[in-house]
This record gives structure tokens, C-alpha cells and sequence, in this order.
């Protein structure tokens, strides 16, 4: 997977789009050197049952971190 600087994408975002379809190769872009987001060649495929389950994360317990009378105060 190639990477490159959000700098270098802003710069170069149609030429690097075509690449990505052409090649059907992902490229991670970065801020800092920390990745930002990832540019995938499209599928044109609906996602099936499943094949999202691992981009979720499970925390367990999302209601302790605001406390009960937050989430009663959005609901």
C-alpha cells in the first residue's frame, strides 16, 4: 500500500484517484505521520452480512463514560 502525505494528496488528488482505480490499489494518506484515511478503489458491491464485522470496535460499556443522567438528559 503506498503512503503519502496529506500535503502530497491535496497536491496531486485527481492524479492519485485515477491510480487508485486503475491499479485498484489502496493508498494511506497521512497528517504527520500519522494515518488519516485510507483511499480505496471502489467495488461497486453493497457490503454483505459480516463483512463490516471487523471494522467495528466492541468497548463494552458505552454508557459509563457520560454517566446515567447524561444519557437520560439526550434521550
Amino acid at each position: 500500500m503506498k503512503t503519502m502525505a496529506i500535503t502530497d494528496f491535496k497536491a496531486h488528488a485527481l492524479r492519485v484517484l485515477g491510480e487508485v482505480a486503475a491499479r485498484r490499489e489502496k493508498v494511506l494518506v497521512t497528517k504527520r505521520g500519522k494515518p488519516l484515511a485510507e483511499i480505496i478503489p471502489y467495488t461497486g458491491t453493497k457490503p454483505t452480512a459480516g463483512q463490516l464485522a471487523e471494522t467495528l470496535v466492541f468497548e463494552k460499556d458505552v454508557v459509563s463514560p457520560l454517566g446515567q443522567q447524561m444519557w437520560d438528559a439526550c434521550g
